[in-house]
């Protein structure tokens, strides 16, 4: 159709010039599930952070079919053998051997289990405990938000590591065990950004207008409020994942955590210890997975925020 057409199709008003005037002005807008995908795939810290803890976590789920030879394996004719890069060296044994024979590198993929449990189900819990706490005070306000903010404030007055130092000495140090007392610690980090962010929400139209329809609490919390703070809460669990790690290690390095000769990274940096003049290898390994996983987890974290929220990066 030519211009003269189309404005004499458009001063008649004939279906075609409608049809042809769509055709022109439509415009097509992504939505936002694809402009985050699109955030995602331009993201390095995103990236990297990502593809290294989704390594770690499957070498941890499948450690038994990964190492080389069973951790508790003992063999003190090849004690102390030094890794490929170090004399008298054998690649039947890359990363060396510990002081009992040991292999290493069995021992150090076998010790990311134990990190990735810890640091992925306690702040899960901690999380469903700290959100719910948060939200309901953020929501209903008044004394059920003084009773909110008083546990908060009694949380935090707390010596975080000083307790979880106490509770692991007095119940022992299995996983279990761990797993809870780091739920505890970490729950009132959820708690005082859901309500702040609950209290926000809690005044916007679509709120009002399920309760102008009769909704429940409960399906007006977990409904309309819960899906808008998601992005508050993934950002938490991944940046308090980390940390649950690196926690777990200091508490396995004191002796108070889980007990040898379970492998952990901690407890492969406590056995090191006495042998790090002369053996640098066994405490600098175990070091280093944990410095590469908290810095993987806090720049996947880092990049969810900056996916999902784009308005709040510096």
């Amino acid at each position: 159709m030519t211009a003269s057409e189309q404005a004499s199709a458009a001063i008649d008003g004939t279906p075609a010039a409608d049809a042809e005037q769509v055709d022109i002005f439509e415009v097509y807008s992504p939505t936002p599930y694809e402009l985050m995908k699109r955030r995602a795939r331009s993201h390095p810290g995103f990236l990297i952070g990502s593809a290294v803890v989704f390594a770690v976590f499957i070498v941890a789920v499948f450690a038994d079919f990964i190492a080389p030879f069973d951790p508790f394996d003992q063999n003190i004719s090849r004690r102390l053998i030094n890794p490929i890069w170090g004399k008298d060296s054998t690649w039947i044994n890359p990363l060396g051997t510990d002081a009992f024979g040991r292999d290493y590198l069995s021992r150090v993929i076998h010790g990311a289990r134990v990190s990735m449990i810890v640091g992925i189900v306690a702040p899960l819990i901690a999380a469903c405990i700290g959100s719910i706490i948060g939200m309901v005070g953020g929501y209903f306000g008044g004394r059920v938000d003084a009773v909110v903010m008083y546990l908060i404030n009694s949380k935090l007055a707390l010596p975080g590591l000083v307790v979880a130092l106490s509770l692991v000495a007095v119940f022992g140090g299995e996983v279990f065990v761990l797993v809870l007392v780091l739920a505890f610690l970490f729950w009132d980090r959820y708690a005082i950004v859901l309500r702040t962010v609950t209290q926000q929400i809690r005044a916007q139209e679509f709120v009002t207008a399920a309760e102008a329809v009769g909704c429940s609490v409960p399906r007006i919390i977990f409904g309309e409020i819960l899906p808008n703070v998601m992005n508050q809460i993934i950002v938490i669990l991944t940046l308090e994942m980390a940390i649950a790690i690196l926690i777990e290690a200091t508490l396995s390095f004191l002796g108070l955590g889980i007990q040898p000769p379970t492998p952990t990274w901690g407890n492969l940096i406590a056995e090191g210890r006495n042998f790090m003049f002369f053996k640098p290898y066994l405490v600098t390994i175990p070091g280093i997975c944990l410095f590469f996983l908290a810095i993987a987890i806090n720049m996947m974290g880092d990049g969810i925020r900056d996916i999902t929220a784009p308005e709040g990066r510096n």
